[in-house]
């Protein structure tokens, strides 16, 4: 791992153990948008990470989405690094998760 990604996921943590737990845990999505950014830079880096980070943050307001909603696996088809704000899915989709094979 890169030191740029730890030092990124360590702020992270830094920020879950103090003001997100002041604050308790009131995210509208499961994983909770701090955890969301932290898998984000785990699997991508800290640019598109951050990026995809900042993107939930702004969808996890009043009106906004909820539910479950993971860290994508894959980058979109239509990024480029100049371009950051294709990194991050700003309008929210929708998932439907089956339980039944």
């Amino acid at each position: 791992m890169s030191l740029g990604r730890k030092i990124a996921r360590t702020v992270v943590r830094g920020y879950q153990l103090t003001f997100s737990a002041l604050m308790g845990r009131t995210c509208r999505y499961l994983p909770t948008c701090s955890e969301y950014t932290d898998q984000a830079i785990a699997r991508h880096g800290v640019w598109p990470g951050l990026w995809m980070g900042l993107a939930r943050i702004g969808r996890c307001r009043p009106g906004g989405g909820n539910g479950y909603d993971p860290a994508p696996d894959n980058l979109p088809v239509s990024v480029k690094w100049w371009m950051p704000w294709r990194y991050g899915d700003w309008r929210g989709r929708n998932i439907e998760i089956s339980l039944e094979d």
